[in-house]
């Protein structure tokens, strides 16, 4: 005989799961005991529970393997919301253990109870509670079967006096994974015919493709194609690549817009790119997925193909013709290659040394503050070949897209299908729970931050030597750039910041506030040097702006006028 809340613990133990993270509470008491008294599996007790959900969700993604979080009864379960829908958009397998009031009570309107199955109806791919402990161990084993099937979120509800009661169940048994398998033949050949006829063929690619990366370059080297790598694809197929040019979208690039405007086909290989703005019409779009339902959703699609990416390109490689001109791909690759030099130039301090940034010194003297283009770079070159980086969303992900580079074994992970605020710190920390001696990085806004800050101690506590850099340009940076150019003038996205720095040495971190440009490589150095919790407060200029890949004469408009009203106002 065993309680419900140690057959739960040790059935996951067995599976592999190593920490379970959350915030301890009065129902949840049974499994934190059970986790105590199994010394293969870690406790880590975070400051909010929607940290805990992010935390498990960026673990999930980077092991492919179920993530497990809990939350207590009624606010605490609610916490993880968040955190659980990134899971659900990103699709992580991930399981939460949830508290609900005792079972006598249920129904009844009684303190802190939270309708469960109501409140993560849309978030879960599956929901249950438990009332009896002749459900397990099925309840357990449909809940975890579930999350990997469906590449979502499970949530088990356990009432406080359930989790506590004894069983003779047997153990739990979870199903094996699913083989992976080609698309059928017949939609290799229609695809085969069409691209063996097309002239000028673009690769749109996303992170579905990143295990097929070595059929990804042998497809654009045999069809002459520039690849589109979308920033969840960096990781693995952006780097040594020469068929690479870079995003689409807002923190994209010209080079790759003009790559998806002049082709007569598109092949979307593992992507689920949701900006239909960025998709040009007129084209014949194939489609590569593994998941039916993403075929078609963001754009007309003429020809599908339903199955793994890697086991489908090894079927239709052998079938496709080599196209011999060459045109095409090599204008794509000269632009994106003149464009990053251009970028480049963004990093030399003197840059604003011109007519313009003379006339504007008068005003704000830019040059005494540090660009957040050459925060990222200096990151990229200072960390390691296998480090792992997370980003806020925001500019932030803007500067890590344009400058660091997804090389050797890097991986990277951020909230980029939900596009939440506070992600990079809480995934950065999960991701460092499942390696200590791994290098983690976490691209974060000012504005992210503060809203989990007290998840930094949590580094701290468990001893996760994460490095946390701060974009500190006291301002919600995106949520500015939209209004500007619309033509309205900021409003409500300036942050009266203390000092970062500061605040994270009173929490334990090694920390340390950068506002010289000159010392910016140097700072950045010491903090890879570092074997704790670091973070770095650079104050970066507010005032420079993300430029998109095909600025539009209405967006140059609206920001003229919108700085026209800002000079206006503070005169």
């Amino acid at each position: 005989m065993t309680t419900v809340a140690t057959h739960v613990v040790t059935a996951l133990a067995d599976h592999g799961v190593r920490q379970i993270w959350g915030v301890v509470g009065d129902a949840l008491n049974p499994f934190t005991d059970a986790i105590r008294e199994d010394e293969r599996v870690e406790w880590i007790g975070v400051r909010h529970e929607e940290a805990a959900a992010f935390a498990v969700s960026a673990q999930s993604q980077l092991t492919g393997t179920i993530g497990v979080c809990m939350g207590t009864v009624g606010p605490g379960s609610i916490h993880l919301l968040n955190g659980l829908y990134d899971a659900k958009k990103s699709h992580a397998p991930v399981l939460a253990i949830c508290g609900q009031v005792p079972s006598q009570e249920i129904g009844t309107d009684f303190f802190q109870e939270v309708d469960n199955d109501a409140l993560f109806s849309d978030v879960a791919v599956w929901s249950g509670t438990m009332t009896s402990p002749e459900q397990l161990p099925h309840l357990l084993e449909q809940a975890v079967n579930a999350a990997y099937s469906g590449r979502g979120v499970a949530v088990l509800t356990v009432p406080g006096d359930v989790g506590g009661l004894t069983t003779d169940a047997t153990a739990t048994r979870f199903a094996p994974p699913s083989a992976l398998a080609a698309a059928p033949e017949e939609q290799i050949s229609r695809a085969a015919d069409v691209l063996n006829e097309a002239e000028k063929i673009t690769l749109l690619v996303g992170c579905g493709a990143r295990d097929a990366r070595d059929q990804v370059v042998a497809l654009a080297d045999t069809l002459a194609s520039p690849a589109v790598v979308t920033l969840k694809a960096k990781e693995g197929l952006e780097a040594d690549n020469p068929y690479a040019v870079g995003q689409s979208g807002l923190i994209g690039n010209p080079a790759a817009a003009h790559a998806m405007d002049s082709c007569d086909v598109r092949v979307m290989v593992g992507t689920d790119f949701p900006y239909r703005d960025w998709y040009p019409t007129g084209k014949t779009v194939v489609q590569l997925d593994v998941r039916a339902e993403h075929v078609g959703r963001r754009t007309q699609v003429d020809h599908a193909l339903v199955g793994d990416a890697g086991r489908t390109l090894d079927a239709l490689l052998p079938r496709l013709h080599r196209h011999e001109d060459r045109g095409h791909l090599e204008h794509a690759v000269d632009e994106y290659a003149s464009w990053m030099n251009r970028q480049q130039r963004l990093l030399d301090p003197h840059h604003d040394q011109t007519l313009l940034g003379k006339v504007r010194a008068v005003f704000d003297n830019p040059d005494d503050r540090i660009r957040p283009e050459a925060v990222a770079a200096a990151v990229d070159l200072a960390a390691p070949a296998d480090a792992i980086f997370t980003s806020d969303t925001g500019m932030s992900t803007t500067w890590l897209a344009r400058y660091v580079e997804m090389r050797g074994t890097r991986r990277l992970v951020g909230s980029y299908n939900l596009g939440s605020m506070a992600n990079a710190m809480p995934m950065a920390l999960g991701a460092q729970a499942l390696d200590r001696d791994r290098t983690v990085v976490a691209f974060a806004g000012d504005g992210g931050l503060m809203m989990l800050l007290g998840d930094l101690r949590t580094a701290v506590t468990y001893r996760l030597p994460v490095v946390v850099v701060v974009f500190d340009n006291s301002s919600l940076g995106m949520v500015r750039l939209e209004q500007e150019q619309g033509g309205l003038p900021r409003f409500g996205t300036g942050l009266d910041n203390p000092d970062l720095a500061a605040v994270a040495s009173a929490l334990g971190l090694t920390a340390r506030r950068v506002t010289d440009p000159a010392t910016l490589t140097d700072d950045v150095a010491w903090a890879f040097d570092q074997d704790v919790p670091v973070l770095l407060d650079i104050v970066t200029n507010p005032d420079e702006i993300s430029v998109p890949p095909k600025p539009t004469l209405s967006q140059g408009w609206g920001f003229a006028i919108a700085k026209s009203k800002e000079i206006l106002e503070s005169h």
